[in-house]
């Protein structure tokens, strides 16, 4: 199919995070991939990670797209995606024992982005694991020059803007922090496991 929507950052990182979710996610059995986006990452992964169900989910306009991308994938554990906005939709039907997002903290407004750490938290089993990619700010001080100029021109642009990860913990419910993993071009991964005991 034609004219399917292509990110270059997902094919640059997309081989990095897995190194990632193959150890962190090698006891999970079915993900939930808040704002799947192009649709590129869900299908790397699923093929790579043949022992997850792979749930995508976006807003309604971008489901074309995501769905131009799964139709050349013949991969039975992945699923077509649903519809889901933070703070408008319900969480999506189904028991997740895993979540993943890439690159969309920074889109979201600080409240969506809150809501997101909330329902995460809330909606995980015990143990389930939340892994979280993108660029973030310690302790409220941009990592590079670049991250800083994105995060202006995300502003700029109406998105909530880079979040730092202290803020992130303080909105989490029930996850720890467990990892923070460095990434190409000045991201991280956050892996969150749900507390055993609450």
């Amino acid at each position: 199919m034609h004219n399917k929507p292509f990110s270059q950052a997902c094919e640059n990182n997309k081989q990095p995070i897995w190194t990632v979710l193959q150890r962190v996610f090698s006891s999970t059995k079915n993900v939930l991939e808040i704002g799947s986006g192009t649709g590129q990452h869900a299908t790397y992964f699923a093929v790579n990670l043949p022992h997850l169900i792979w749930q995508t989910s976006d807003l309604a306009a971008n489901h074309t797209g995501i769905q131009a991308w799964l139709s050349e994938c013949d991969a039975p554990n992945l699923k077509a995606p649903v519809i889901f906005q933070l703070g408008q939709d319900n969480w999506p039907d189904g028991i997740f024992d895993a979540v993943f997002t890439a690159n969309s903290t920074h889109i979201m407004q600080p409240n969506e982005a809150k809501l997101m750490m909330e329902q995460v938290g809330m909606n995980l089993p015990k143990r389930g694991v939340f892994c979280q990619y993108g660029p973030f700010n310690i302790n409220g001080q941009y990592t590079s020059h670049s991250n800083r100029d994105f995060d202006q021109y995300l502003k700029e642009q109406g998105c909530g803007g880079i979040r730092s990860i202290e803020e992130l913990q303080g909105w989490a419910v029930n996850l720890d922090l467990i990892e923070k993993v460095k990434m190409p071009a000045n991201n991280m991964l956050l892996v969150w496991r749900k507390q055993t005991l609450k």
